[in-house]
């Protein structure tokens, strides 16, 4: 991936654009307790937003779909991305309608726990979706996640399948109710809570992960990742599963790091990586993500990741 800079594949992504109030704390507060927090902090992400700037920090030609309120938060969340060097034309403004909002507590250890109001994020809709047909059928890979209608993430595969564009759905947050369109896109990459709703099955070690990876292989075109933080990542294409041991690192917020994960594999998708190297490079996205305080301000540069990957070689085998 080291002349990621000849060749910038153009990413479309269709998602959710939240301001983040992340509220830093000793750890997290159990049910019924309070607990004093050490700082406040106001960083546009959302998982859509989030993969739009990691993808165009890893070189991409990134153009966001999705929606702001009107509100003070707006013009904040649509400088971020601009700043980023993300296209914005396909994003709208609702009427009446607050910006997606996401309260986050982060521990010392990096861990964090997230409520999400979607505000503007429930009115993308299906003809939004449409109206980017051209920016679409461009495309060298669309990505998708479950913060906006799990309606308008239906029709986003369908179109992107019928101009031949390769999708990736990160499908959170989890839901039991995904209909067939959504998991059989051409790639899965949830989490290990994710892939235990999704695929029923528990999913604590690579081995688990690996059955649950099965599971969720609804189709021959469906190479399916499971993350698992200090665990790597298991990715299951039908002829075989690797499992790929974590870069050594040390989280400082883990907010962000699966849309790290999910943009970079999207630029490596682009690129025509086969599914062992482009989980790498997705891998060491995730994790340089994991060290840095916020969302988007975390996210990494194409060089940062060429260096992490330089430096380390995780190992991997086959499950």
């Amino acid at each position: 991936m080291t002349n990621a800079a000849v060749f910038r594949p153009k990413v479309v992504v269709i998602g959710s654009i939240n301001m983040d109030l992340v509220v830093r704390c000793q750890r997290l507060a159990s049910p019924g307790e309070t607990l004093p927090g050490t700082s406040l902090q106001e960083i546009p992400g959302g998982k859509g937003a989030n993969q739009a700037v990691a993808a165009a920090r890893l070189g991409g030609d990134v153009t966001m779909v999705g929606k702001v309120g009107n509100d003070a938060f707006a013009t904040t969340l649509l400088n971020s991305l601009r700043q980023a060097g993300v296209h914005t034309d396909h994003v709208a403004t609702a009427a009446d309608c607050g910006s997606g909002i996401a309260i986050i507590q982060v521990e010392n250890s990096g861990q964090n726990s997230i409520i999400v109001v979607p505000g503007a994020n429930a009115l993308v809709s299906v003809d939004d979706v449409h109206r980017a047909e051209a920016a679409i059928a461009a495309a060298d890979v669309v990505l998708l996640q479950l913060e906006i209608p799990v309606e308008t993430v239906a029709a986003a595969v369908q179109l992107a399948r019928r101009h031949q564009v390769p999708v990736i759905v990160d499908p959170a947050p989890a839901r039991t109710d995904l209909p067939a369109e959504i998991l059989s896109a051409d790639w899965l990459c949830p989490n290990e809570t994710e892939a235990e709703v999704l695929s029923g099955f528990s999913v604590s070690t690579p081995v688990d992960a690996a059955n649950a990876a099965t599971a969720l292989r609804t189709t021959d075109q469906t190479t399916v990742v499971v993350t698992l933080g200090d665990q790597g990542a298991v990715c299951h294409t039908g002829e075989a599963t690797l499992h790929l041991e974590a870069f050594p690192v040390t989280p400082v917020d883990t907010t962000a790091a699966g849309d790290a994960f999910a943009a970079a594999l999207g630029i490596a998708i682009a690129k025509d990586c086969l599914p062992a190297m482009a989980v790498r490079y997705a891998a060491a996205a995730g994790a340089l993500a994991a060290t840095q305080p916020g969302a988007q301000p975390g996210m990494p540069t194409a060089n940062a990741v060429d260096q992490l990957l330089d430096n380390y070689s995780p190992s991997q085998h086959l499950l």
